[in-house]
């Protein structure tokens, strides 16, 4: 990687590197996901019991990542006895952990620090409120890591203007190495001669980043590890607390996710696209208290 060479007010740049693409040489490895549910949740009252088509929420999510092969072991991680039981009812393997968690990146580096799971060395973070996500996003994430980046993540094209303008809808800019520039609730790229076109926001770089992430073990142990940053604070956006500590984070462009269940309203458009999917409503115990 070529040098960024220079004197200015008496720092000499000479020993500067620019990073042009992932910071370190392919990398193998077992993976472990790692799925984090706590109950508590402002928007929807118990979220990973909630019940679609009659069965928890946690439940849809456990089967679908369960089934992926780019995992070669999965575990739900929670702080609530009513999600074990909601687990074990349907074979899912579970782990309690502190209920003081500031964030599910903390739980799930929790439960990757026990012995039982040393030997995975690739570690990933699957939102528990995503029942329909999908095996490629997951696998190009771990595909960024086993490509030398120490944290790899996804984003698809953001589609809409009202996506852009959403502080909901967390947006990336991206390097054409596919190194994360900056993650922010604003719209950025910022365009200073009007708009984008519909056309334009449906490709890069205007993009969404979507909330998957995996690590090397080491990444997640110094993520955690590191108070709050500035920016993270500002946004609200943990992913810039390694971000601003000059962590690479590779970001994949894939298609577009289901999105996640985070309202009553979320709840009853995945419950419709589960029906058009094919799936019957359940009368089966549920397990959950």
């Amino acid at each position: 990687m070529p040098a960024c060479r220079g004197n200015f007010l008496g720092v000499n740049f000479a020993d500067a590197t620019r990073i042009e693409g992932p910071p370190e040489g392919p990398f193998t490895g077992r993976v472990l996901g790692i799925v984090p549910a706590r109950l508590a949740s402002t928007r929807l009252p118990r979220k990973p019991l909630h019940p679609l088509l009659g069965r928890p929420l946690i439940a849809w999510v456990w089967r679908r990542v369960a089934a992926m092969t780019t995992l070669d072991r999965v575990v739900v991680a929670t702080e609530h006895p009513g999600v074990v039981a909601a687990c074990r009812a349907i074979g899912a393997e579970v782990h309690m952990t502190r209920s003081d968690h500031p964030s599910g990146t903390d739980r799930v580096a929790e439960i990757a620090a026990r012995p039982e799971f040393a030997d995975f060395d690739i570690v990933v973070n699957i939102q528990g409120d995503e029942p329909l996500i999908r095996e490629e996003h997951v696998a190009a994430a771990v595909g960024l890591v086993r490509r030398g980046w120490p944290i790899g993540t996804c984003a698809s094209p953001l589609q809409s203007a009202a996506a852009r303008v959403d502080p909901s809808v967390v947006k990336v800019a991206r390097a054409a190495s596919g190194r994360a520039l900056y993650f922010s609730r604003a719209p950025i790229p910022h365009m200073r001669d009007g708009e984008p076109t519909p056309s334009a926001l449906g490709a890069s770089p205007f993009l969404r980043h979507l909330g998957i992430y995996a690590y090397r073990r080491s990444a997640l142990v110094d993520w955690v590890a590191r108070p709050p940053s500035v920016l993270e604070e500002l946004e609200k956006l943990e992913q810039l607390r390694p971000l601003e500590a000059g962590t690479g984070i590779g970001v994949a462009i894939v298609g577009p996710s289901e999105g996640g269940v985070d309202t009553p309203a979320d709840a009853v458009r995945t419950e419709l696209r589960l029906k058009e999917l094919g799936f019957e409503p359940s009368t089966e115990p549920t397990g959950a208290p």
